[in-house]
């Protein structure tokens, strides 16, 4: 089992930045694609992005350019930095593991975090 809480989130202004994190607990992230998703009240879940376990990382043309999605294995954690933020960005982010290679999937997700909420002031 792995346990996943997010933190981070808030209230910024458009074109401002946050960092969210996502910390695990349980077992160790190193083996599994670690992605971010979004969901915006009476939307489906969006695919944000993937951090692969070989250390490379996928960002959804939606967020191309603005967002990073880094890890740190030996801190067990996952971040999601989020640059030139839009309101459209509006929504809860959560994080998710999986060791399904679909990672652009949400039901290939085996874990999920609780989410944390994310709202660009316009």
């Amino acid at each position: 089992q792995v346990q996943l809480v997010e933190s981070g989130g808030g209230l910024v202004q458009a074109g401002g930045s946050l960092r969210l994190s996502c910390a695990a607990s349980g077992r160790s992230i190193s083996r599994y694609a670690m992605g971010w998703f979004r969901q915006a009240p009476g939307k489906e879940r969006e695919f944000v992005g993937v951090s692969w376990s070989s250390g490379g990382a996928y960002h959804a043309d939606a967020v191309k350019g603005r967002f990073t999605i880094s890890r740190d294995n030996a801190k067990n954690t996952v971040y999601l930095q989020m640059n030139s933020l839009k309101p459209e960005d509006t929504a809860v982010y959560y994080c998710a593991a999986t060791y399904d290679t679909t990672w652009s999937n949400r039901y290939a997700y085996d874990y999920w975090g609780q989410g944390t909420q994310v709202t660009v002031a316009s």
